[in-house]
């Protein structure tokens, strides 16, 4: 599978725009602030149905406008058949198009044309919060399974209304035990299946994501994910009733797989701490790297993989590394950004890697 070409309406920079791609290595080169980052957003949108880098889609309208719209067409490189799929938002409605169809949810499309993105904003999943990491894995086991992603937007709309009446009965110091009973009675199967289903892709994950940092560092140390769970200890029911008092007090839910954490560690110690910043870089790519493999092996669809700003951000070791991979053929159609192109010649031609430039100017 590869991405066609593209077109960008009041895309963030973009006022119209459109891009042709060839199916192995695009190299989007241009100035800081040229919009080279926006077109790999745009990308990663019609994949995701949101932007890598903002949380809400109003941020994503190009300014003085009043909606957006992206349309990218499809290969498969073995049938050869297009499918174009759109994405268009306007006054805070956003829908997701295959072939003019509108799918009637836009959880239905996540997974059906996957993308991989590495980006400087990765450091985030090592120094952000749970939040972020919770995310993150979120993201990866949706694109592959699209029960998981289900169960989540049902987990979560449960704990805000959960949230909301605890909220109440703390206002009001009165409880509420039959609508918290409802609420209680619809989460503990979805936080169940969500807990197994993580707990499950961890342990899978685990040795793709040690081969490849292995490979990235050249260096020793052992790493490794640890997942968090309360549910480790305690059955989900257990949990909501020995935090029922806590919970009428704080006014929020103390228990769940929205309170989940992922431990990243170099021999033993958290790697944010105690990791140097090439072993951060290597972990953050090696976990990119493995959710790319992962996600072919689920679903037999190479994912597109964008790499934004890499050759500033990482070391010629890393580079060289991931350049191998790019020239043996181990990734599908990948999309580099650069601001320079003398140097994006340079390094692909080294490696032997037939490559289409894409200059973006500024607008």
């Amino acid at each position: 599978m590869y991405l066609k070409n593209i077109q960008l309406s009041n895309f963030k920079s973009y006022e119209e725009a459109e891009f042709s791609f060839n199916e192995n290595v695009n190299a989007i080169v241009g100035k800081n602030g040229s919009g080279k980052t926006n077109l790999l957003d745009a990308i990663y949108y019609l994949s995701f149905c949101k932007s890598y880098f903002s949380a809400q889609d109003i941020f994503s309208v190009r300014f003085d406008t009043d909606f957006f719209a992206i349309h990218g067409t499809f290969c498969q490189r073995e049938t050869d058949n297009n499918a174009l799929i759109s994405c268009t938002y306007r006054n805070g409605h956003k829908s997701m198009r295959a072939n003019k169809k509108e799918y009637p949810r836009l959880s239905a499309h996540i997974g059906q044309y996957p993308v991989v993105m590495v980006s400087p904003y990765d450091s985030e999943i090592i120094h952000g919060g749970s939040e972020v990491r919770r995310k993150f894995f979120d993201a990866v086991i949706s694109q592959f399974d699209a029960e998981y992603l289900q169960q989540l937007i049902s987990y979560r709309k449960l704990l805000q209304q959960r949230n909301t009446l605890l909220k109440q009965m703390q206002e009001s110091h009165r409880v509420e035990d039959t609508l918290l009973t409802i609420f209680d009675e619809q989460m503990i199967p979805l936080g169940q299946s969500i807990f197994e289903r993580r707990r499950d892709f961890i342990d899978q994950i685990q040795p793709i994501f040690q081969k490849h940092y292995a490979q990235l560092s050249k260096e020793a140390e052992r790493v490794e994910i640890i997942y968090q769970s309360g549910l480790f200890e305690l059955s989900f029911d257990a949990g909501l009733r020995q935090n029922l008092s806590l919970d009428t007090k704080t006014g929020f839910s103390n228990f769940g797989v929205h309170k989940d954490e992922f431990l990243f560690l170099i021999n033993g110690q958290p790697v944010k701490r105690f990791g140097s910043q090439g072993q951060q870089k290597s972990f953050s790519l090696a976990m990119r790297l493995a959710q790319f493999d992962y996600c072919y092996e689920r679903k037999q669809i190479k994912p597109i993989l964008l790499l934004d700003d890499i050759f500033d951000k990482l070391d010629r070791i890393r580079i060289a590394e991931l350049l191998n991979m790019v020239g043996h053929d181990h990734f599908g159609q990948v999309f580099i950004s650069d601001t320079d192109e003398h140097r994006v010649h340079q390094i692909l031609d080294e490696h032997h890697i037939a490559h289409q430039i894409i200059e973006i100017k500024r607008p």
